[in-house]
């Protein structure tokens, strides 16, 4: 059992995975499979997500991003970073707009990076990770010497004009 959370708060998740070849349901919210869509991205109807896996390439989905409201980047492990590098992909040098989902193994110690490189919203299968977040505790830390995105202000540190931290 999965939970999905935006902004760090427990939310309902409104889209249904379909997997492999299964019939696609009308009348909700799809997410499929990366190759299921570049098939034939017409034939799936009304609101649409994929699912990139870790070792595929987003390359097939550019001139497509407009057409999407979703794209979830899956984390097979916790030790599997590539999803970052989509993601800052997807948000800096193709603009997405959409709701961009990190699926898989999700962490509580990765958290604050996923929301600084610009994961929206995390589906969350690891139950102390869901306990953590539920019960409201800050997984990560206050202050950054890089920029990233989300909402961030600068420290007002004399000498350090880069130093940052996390707004509210």
């Amino acid at each position: 059992m999965s939970t999905l959370f935006k902004d760090r708060r427990p939310v309902e998740d409104e889209w249904v995975m379909v997997d492999g070849e299964q019939p696609i349901p009308t009348g909700v919210k799809v997410i499929v499979p990366l190759a299921r869509y570049l098939e034939d991205p017409e034939a799936i109807k009304g609101p649409v997500g994929v699912l990139v896996e870790a070792g595929e390439s987003l390359d097939g989905l550019r001139g497509h991003g407009g057409g999407l409201d979703l794209i979830a980047l899956d984390f097979p492990s916790y030790a599997d970073g590539r999803a970052f590098s989509k993601v800052r992909l997807l948000y800096e040098e193709w603009g997405f707009e959409g709701d961009i989902r990190a699926v898989g193994d999700v962490r509580i110690d990765q958290v604050l990076f996923m929301e600084r490189c610009g994961f929206t919203s995390l589906l969350v299968s690891h139950q102390p990770t869901v306990d953590s977040l539920t019960a409201g505790h800050d997984p990560g830390i206050g202050h950054f010497y890089q920029p990233a995105a989300g909402a961030e202000v600068a420290a007002s540190v004399p000498n350090r004009p880069w130093l940052r931290h996390r707004a509210g």
